[in-house]
């Protein structure tokens, strides 16, 4: 079972956001968002829809072989690129309250929201500072005594 996220870039009080399957939690997607999307890579990321995995790169540099069954080692997986389906495309949420609905409709367990240039996160279990809420992921990881500086790839 895949611990479920969202993961969104908001623009005034606009957020585009996307589903993420696998490995939501703080230790690994956090992690990866910190320390390798900026803002014009997170537009990017939501831009290509809900995805299977997240990993520090978006693009297949070329050459490189990556399908959604065997995943190149540092690329992210899409639905929608990487196995052809649809219906994945990035959701548009007008206020911070329909966005925590759409949270909660696709049983997302931590969400993510690049804004004004700084990551948040907030999750859904009820008993952490950060449920329902946004709190700078930077601090999120600190409280939690995770190292922000590991790079890590999957492969």
């Amino acid at each position: 079972m895949g611990t479920r996220g969202r993961i969104g870039v908001q623009h005034g009080d606009k957020c585009k956001s996307i589903y993420v399957h696998w490995d939501s939690y703080l230790d690994y997607v956090g992690r990866i968002l910190l320390n390798h999307y900026d803002s014009a890579k997170a537009n990017h990321l939501v831009a290509l829809g809900s995805l299977s995995s997240l990993d520090v790169n978006v693009e297949i540099p070329e050459g490189v072989e990556h399908t959604f069954d065997n995943p190149a080692k540092g690329i992210t997986s899409f639905y929608g690129r990487d196995r052809g389906e649809s219906g994945n495309e990035f959701a548009v949420d007008h206020d911070f309250e329909s966005f925590m609905k759409r949270v909660d409709d696709s049983s997302a367990e931590y969400y993510y929201i690049m804004k004004d240039g700084e990551w948040f996160v907030g999750d859904n279990y009820g008993s952490t500072p950060m449920s329902g809420r946004l709190v700078l992921l930077a601090e999120a990881l600190a409280d939690q005594d995770i190292d922000n500086n590991e790079v890590l790839i999957r492969g």
